[in-house]
């Protein structure tokens, strides 16, 4: 997939503000400081469109970024994040999961984790409320070059242990700096989007 057009659709706090275009969306979820707007801009290849910020827990809205006219990426407040108050967390809790409940345009979860610790126990609650949910997930382990190769598979084996994930769900090892995993990630978006048959049934036409 070639990335050559991307913007800033809208940003919601509510479902009346979601887009109404129908076209398909994919959600990214992780703590504060997991590194989602380095992904963003390397998913893209755009150096700054999604803001990284000194400050973990800046983003208080669901941000949709379109993708080529075709997909959305959204981008939603980060969990985790203890300087961000109890009152605050709550409400993000609330905007996120008014989107998950019916957003039927919602196709597939990245769920960002930093591969260089043992998934936490808001890592562990983040993927069961998706699952409680019955939506599909791709666990990204982001920062994986700050991980030594000789312990790449053994910290791999951690997270697959600690988060025990349901068949159909898979872990992609990914950074920001290398572009590891990046290949990946836009293939799952593009095999959602062009289901098996559709190309052959392209190509006839």
């Amino acid at each position: 997939m070639k990335i050559t057009e991307v913007t800033l659709g809208t940003s919601a706090v509510r479902r009346s503000q979601y887009p109404e275009d129908g076209l398909p969306e994919f959600m990214l979820v992780g703590r504060s400081n997991v590194g989602k707007s380095s992904f963003i801009n390397c998913l893209i290849n755009r150096k700054n469109l999604a803001r990284i910020s000194s400050r973990p827990g800046k983003t208080q809205t669901l941000n949709f970024y379109l993708v080529n006219k075709e997909f959305y990426l959204v981008d939603v407040p980060g969990y985790g994040y203890a300087a961000v108050d109890k009152k605050t967390q709550e409400k993000f809790g609330k905007m996120i999961e008014e989107y998950l409940e019916k957003r039927t345009e919602m196709k597939r979860v990245f769920m960002l984790i930093d591969f260089r610790h043992k998934p936490t126990e808001d890592d562990l609650l983040m993927y069961n409320f998706l699952k409680y949910y019955n939506i599909p997930v791709t666990v990204v382990a982001t920062k994986v070059d700050k991980v030594g190769s000789s312990k790449v598979d053994k910290t791999k084996k951690v997270i697959l242990d600690t988060l025990d994930l349901v068949m159909g769900d898979d872990l992609v090892l990914f950074s920001s700096v290398t572009k590891l995993g990046r290949e990946e990630i836009l293939h799952r978006i593009e095999s959602i989007l062009t289901p098996p048959g559709k190309e052959e049934e392209e190509e006839l036409i």
